[in-house]
């Protein structure tokens, strides 16, 4: 039996699936060309300012320093970070900025002391900002200690001494300055006769200022007392009346003999005055972007400074700038502090009188 004969092959047989797969292939190479654009960093060849809220070389530019080498290391496309220092009202002018002038593109970053939140829910003039509308990417620190000192020739060794004289100098930055609230606190609270505020330092004046007598006293944060002035406490400098633990119960390990200011407290009303002080500076040194940034640059950043935080060397370096380990703070639970924090209009309107610059209510 013949076998069966094949069919004769059509012309062109290969040309159609030649022409359908070249023609794939080339608009697969376009796809995957746009998309290898598409995924080159945004951040890449950009510079991103970060607006410091206070002067050069204080504590809270040293904070800084070790956060922006970091974030950088995380931000994809590495970006340049340079610094602009807009010092003010307690970081009132920083976040005014960045809310009223910033462009919300990612490049721009705010960070403030936890003053520019009592100044926003104590409803003080100047604030341009809605804390609730700023984009959060965290603190590293969240656990701050205040102390109160006086210099030692003022002899003012014990609180009965500092009850006993009357109008005791005490520095600090600006009103509404978290060091400038504390002070006023410690004031009030531990019963000075007419204290008398000195405003205008920048953080380390206020020490030196201290130390020439210009000033008697002053609050000032733990670690930096340890970090910058050792020799107040290895040579007996100055004396030391009380410390407000944030968080309560939080003890310091230089300072643990001190009595909380809580101690020092009578009702109800001045219990929770200084947990509203307390809640403020647990929010730490907040990061801040401006309202309407774009939801993936601020993913970017948010993700960039959660490794940050968790970066065994940013903790080595941050220490050894600082003096003291990081607290760190993530965006949404910063977020969630800035949310909750207590805003009871009896409360708020003592807190008012005793950050604003009238005399101390009494008590």
């Amino acid at each position: 039996m013949r076998a069966k004969e094949s069919k004769p092959l059509k012309r062109g047989w290969l040309k159609a699936p030649v022409i359908v797969v070249f023609g794939t292939l080339l608009t697969l190479h376009a796809v995957f060309t746009e998309d290898l654009y598409c995924q080159a960093p945004f951040y890449q060849g950009k510079t991103v300012t970060v607006i410091r809220g206070g002067p050069a070389g204080d504590t809270g530019d040293l904070r800084v320093r070790p956060v922006l080498a970091y974030l950088r290391k995380y931000i994809p496309g590495n970006p340049t970070i340079i610094t602009e220092y807009m010092p003010g009202a307690g970081g009132r002018k920083a976040a005014n900025h960045l809310y009223r002038a910033a462009r919300p593109d990612g490049l721009t970053i705010a960070n403030v002391g936890g003053g520019f939140l009592s100044s926003a829910i104590l409803s003080e003039p100047g604030v341009q900002y809605d804390v609730d509308k700023f984009i959060y990417l965290g603190s590293p620190n969240s656990a701050t200690h205040y102390v109160f000192v006086t210099r030692k020739e003022a002899h003012l060794s014990t609180v009965e001494k500092l009850r006993g004289a009357s109008g005791i100098r005490i520095g600090a930055q600006a009103v509404g300055h978290a060091v400038y609230n504390a002070g006023r606190i410690f004031a009030w609270l531990l019963g000075l006769r007419d204290p008398k505020f000195v405003t205008g330092y920048a953080g380390q004046e206020i020490d030196l200022a201290l130390v020439k007598g210009e000033v008697d006293a002053r609050a000032n944060i733990a670690d930096t007392i340890v970090q910058r002035m050792p020799e107040w406490l290895d040579k007996g400098l100055v004396d030391l009346h009380s410390i407000i633990e944030i968080p309560k119960g939080d003890k310091h390990p230089r300072f643990a003999h001190l009595p909380e200011l809580d101690a020092f407290t009578r009702s109800d009303i001045e219990r929770n005055l200084l947990a509203l002080f307390r809640a403020f500076r647990l929010a730490g040194s907040p990061y801040l972007l401006p309202p309407g940034t774009p939801a993936d640059r601020v993913q970017i950043l948010q993700y960039a400074m959660r490794n940050t935080f968790r970066d065994p060397d940013f903790h080595k370096e941050f220490k050894k700038l600082t003096g003291d380990d990081p607290t760190p703070l993530l965006p949404e639970a910063q977020e969630r502090s800035i949310r909750e924090l207590p805003r009871d209009p009896t409360v708020i309107e003592l807190f008012k009188k005793l950050t604003g610059t009238g005399p101390l209510p009494v008590r």
